[in-house]
């Protein structure tokens, strides 16, 4: 999942098209985004087909404004129950932080789509993913935090089910000079190929968990 943090809104609604129009088409505003549940709004209003979902969501009433604004997923930095339990209740894939074994499992029972571990290279990156990976196979794991194309596919052969990643698809030059076809071309490099295969999700009814699954990139 790219993972848009710009300092205007105008700057994160060029990144999160120029990824779109890029053929990524998941994209995470985080919420430290000046004006950012209006961005998401007119990204899911204009373009329905893409699967907009908002980030950093630290309490159940900012993530009703998100579900609101047409949010189709939500996740956070951490384990924030009420997020979770609201994020269900809406019928939103709900991608709750974690970083210990006790706060994914905790996380999983709660009845998280997905897991992210963040920040994950900060605490063994790939081999962190595998291990905790042996014991808990079922757990659909998303690493961010420190993701870069170097070590893109090594998390994914760990087992992770997808990558977030910000500054290094979208780096600030490209957005501040608005060269679109730096950021199209990060992304083609960014491809993960499809044919790995991929983890069966709790149910297959959620659209925007299959097309989470279906990006098979650093994004």
């Amino acid at each position: 999942m790219p993972s848009v943090r710009a300092s205007s809104a105008d700057l994160a609604l060029f990144a999160a098209e120029t990824v779109y129009e890029a053929g990524i088409p998941v994209d995470e505003i985080t919420l430290t985004v000046p004006g950012a549940i209006e961005v998401i709004a007119q990204l899911t209003q204009n373009v329905p087909a893409f699967i907009v979902g908002a980030g950093t969501v630290l309490n159940a009433e900012t993530a009703k404004r998100c579900v609101d604004a047409g949010a189709r997923f939500i996740t956070s930095p951490g384990l924030v129950l009420d997020v979770l339990e609201y994020t269900l209740k809406s019928h939103v894939v709900a991608i709750p932080g974690a970083l210990t074994p006790s706060e994914i499992i905790t996380a999983w029972r709660e009845g998280a789509d997905f897991v992210k571990i963040f920040p994950c290279a900060q605490v063994g990156g790939d081999q962190y993913i595998r291990a905790l990976k042996v014991p808990l196979p079922q757990i659909p794991l998303i690493a961010s935090g420190g993701v870069n194309q170097l070590t893109a596919a090594n998390f994914i052969a760990a087992g992770a089910s997808s990558l977030g990643i910000g500054s290094e698809l979208m780096p600030r030059k490209a957005l501040s000079t608005r060269q679109d076809q730096w950021i199209h071309e990060l992304a083609r490099r960014s491809r993960i190929d499809d044919r790995e295969p991929k983890p069966k999700l709790r149910s297959v009814t959620n659209a925007a968990s299959l097309a989470l699954l279906s990006t098979r990139c650093v994004a």
